[in-house]
């Protein structure tokens, strides 16, 4: 993901100098592709941040005991509140510190976790003997839930789509001085990324070995998967005073940064693309704050609102990836064809990706909901309460066996792995526009700005003379432009 974003869809923002990623949109094909980018981001991240919120509430409740819905409207607050007054300055000084923060408890888990259990060769024996570290499974049934193929293609697909058209993540790399400083940074992320899955891969196999002949979801001490590491820190941390609270800041800081960039961008995309262009007069600074810090405490409150939903949609990180999907994978395969195929104009870049949409919101909504209602239910591997120290109701111990529903009962689509949700939406976005462009006409390649397409792409497309000719008539349009401006102001002048 690092290489092709890098090289093929970094450089080509990087020069168009915009605020908005979905301004691009509007330059490659035309406004209705803008808006219909900005609706998709806007309901992406209303359905995405009460995932943010819910996921520190859950763990704050295990640790403490207080109520969910208690922790959530504190965690909007504090994050509104920094992300109006700092803008998005605090907001990349506060994921500096949340970040180190997020670094520092995962590393603490880990070290005194491993001590306490007596080394690392303990914990990848354990993972090792019981089947929690497995050989790659080659199979290419997409239905399977993890394979070599899911996680090498499908990740791949939902990496880039994270990078290189979201606006969370473009407005980071757009606010450095360079392509050069914005592959850096690029780079860093990408290391980042990769120590952080390894943290939590290894935190998961060390709460394993340390539970694993004491269950406590079978058990019920911990009511959701998602509670076990806050669990895990009370049993190894508790008694150290402030340790539970550093693992606390560190989850905190982990659903700040990303609340706080993700309010961030909806301002400035719902600034940019609902409300300058429809309106006739330049906005003042103090219209501009007031809208922005609107838009993030209007959007904060409705995203405290909206846990209450996510309470009920089972596990955070499919949940996450599978609702994205709906949006994501459809806008991944519009920006595709923007950069790549200079020939699909705009009618048929926008019937794509409606249909997109359409196909991933019936797919990944109906399999939710099926995992919800427990329909699909994803068999785990033998657990065991042989050696519980505690008293709990024995009854649960097969209550918790379920075995998967058959696929004679679930319509396969359905039961696609979540890892191809965002492959599959831009799959279908970028077929549906081919063959629509058959049918709606096609542009002349040589018509497109060539600074909207990627390098490779310039390279085989234009001639020299291509590019110098669009040189020209950018030139005369900025020309006509600044005298057009130049024609107004004087006539203000004169009325004046």
């Amino acid at each position: 993901m690092g290489l092709v974003m890098g090289f093929i869809y970094l450089p080509v923002f990087h020069k168009l100098n915009i605020t908005s990623t979905y301004e691009y949109l509007e330059t490659r094909f035309d406004r209705r592709l803008r808006m219909f980018g900005s609706i998709m981001f806007t309901i992406m991240n209303i359905g995405y941040l009460p995932i943010v919120i819910y996921v520190p509430a859950l763990a704050f409740n295990q640790v403490t005991g207080v109520n969910i819905h208690v922790i959530t409207p504190i965690v909007c607050v504090v994050c509104v509140f920094y992300t109006c007054v700092g803008g998005l300055k605090a907001v990349v000084w506060t994921d500096v510190v949340q970040t180190f923060s997020m670094f520092g408890a995962l590393v603490l888990v880990a070290v005194k976790g491993t001590i306490d259990l007596g080394g690392t060769d303990i914990v990848f024996r354990s993972a090792w003997d019981t089947g929690r570290l497995e050989r790659p499974n080659f199979d290419i049934n997409p239905t399977t839930r993890h394979t070599l193929w899911s996680q090498l293609i499908g990740g791949f697909v939902y990496w880039l789509q994270t990078n290189a058209v979201s606006q969370n993540m473009i407005q980071r790399y757009l606010s450095l001085p360079s392509v050069k400083a914005g592959r850096k940074a690029l780079w860093i992320f990408v290391i980042g990324v990769c120590l952080l899955m390894s943290l939590c891969s290894y935190c998961g196999l060390l709460i394993y070995a340390t539970y694993q002949n004491c269950d406590p979801l079978t058990t019920k001490l911990a009511k959701a998967k998602d509670q076990l590491l806050p669990l895990f820190v009370m049993d190894i941390l508790g008694e150290l005073p402030g340790l539970p609270g550093l693992f606390v800041a560190g989850v905190f800081s982990a659903a700040l940064s990303s609340l706080s960039t993700c309010l961030n961008s909806m301002s400035a995309v719902i600034l940019e693309d609902f409300v300058k262009p429809f309106v006739q007069k330049p906005l003042s600074q103090r219209a501009v704050n007031w809208i922005m810090r609107s838009v993030v405490v209007g959007v904060g409150a409705l995203c405290a609102a909206l846990v209450v939903v996510v309470e009920k949609m089972g596990t955070v990180l499919q949940l996450t990836m599978s609702l994205e999907a709906i949006t994501n994978g459809p806008l991944m395969g519009t920006f595709t064809l923007g950069i790549l195929v200079p020939w699909v104009n705009s009618k048929s870049a926008l019937t794509g990706g409606i249909v997109g949409v359409l196909f991933m919101s019936w797919l990944s909504l109906k399999a939710q909901y099926a995992v919800a209602t427990g329909a699909i239910v994803f068999p785990h591997k033998q657990m065991s309460v042989a050696e519980c120290t505690y008293e709990f109701d024995r009854s649960l111990v097969n209550a918790t066996t379920t075995s998967l529903i058959t696929a004679d009962e679930i319509f396969p689509l359905f039961r696609i792995s979540y890892m191809w949700y965002t492959f599959l939406g831009a799959t279908v976005t970028i077929a549906v526009s081919l063959v629509c462009s058959l049918f709606f006409g096609q542009n002349d390649p040589k018509t497109v700005d060539p600074d909207l397409m990627a390098g490779f792409v310039r390279r085989y497309v234009y001639q020299d003379s291509d590019v110098a000719q669009t040189k020209d008539r950018k030139v005369e349009k900025n020309n006509l432009t600044n005298n057009k401006d130049a024609h107004d102001e004087i006539v203000k002048e004169s009325q004046l």
